[in-house]
C-alpha cells in the first residue's frame, strides 16, 4: 500500500523559513515524481513544485521561483521542500503527492498525502 507522509509545516514570521518532507512507503520514486501542491483558504489547489526522478527535472511555480527549492533523497525515499523567505500569501495547508509527470502536471497524481499547515504571520 502507497502511503505519503507530509511534514514540516507550522507557524513561521515573514522572512523565515521552513522545510517540508514528503516521505514515501510503499512506492519507489525512481521512475515517477513527487509533487508539491498547497491549497490556501479559500482558493483552489495549485501545483506549487515537483521533482521528477526521470531526469532529475525539478519545476516551480512562478511565485516560489528563487525562494522555494525542491529536493530528492532516493535513499530514504524522501522529497523535501525548502522553504526561504516566506511570505504571508505562502499560507496554506501543503500536499505532497506521487505520479508519473504528467498526472502530477495535470494534478491527478497517483496519491495524495495528508497535508501539513504551512502559516506566514507576524
Amino acid at each position: 500500500d502507497v502511503q505519503l507522509q507530509a511534514s514540516g509545516g507550522g507557524l513561521v514570521q515573514p522572512g523565515g523559513s521552513l522545510r517540508l518532507s514528503c516521505s514515501v512507503s510503499g512506492f519507489t520514486l525512481d521512475d515517477h515524481a513527487v509533487g508539491w501542491f498547497r491549497q490556501a483558504p479559500g482558493k483552489e489547489r495549485e501545483r506549487v513544485s515537483y521533482f521528477n526522478h526521470i531526469g532529475d527535472e525539478t519545476y516551480y511555480a512562478d511565485s516560489v521561483k528563487g525562494r522555494f527549492t525542491i529536493s530528492s533523497d532516493r535513499a530514504k525515499n524522501t522529497v523535501y521542500l525548502q522553504m526561504n523567505n516566506l511570505k504571508p500569501e505562502d499560507t496554506a495547508v501543503y500536499y505532497c503527492a506521487v505520479g508519473s509527470r504528467q498526472t502530477i502536471l495535470t494534478m491527478t497524481p497517483y496519491k495524495w498525502g495528508q497535508g501539513t499547515l504551512v502559516t506566514v504571520s507576524s
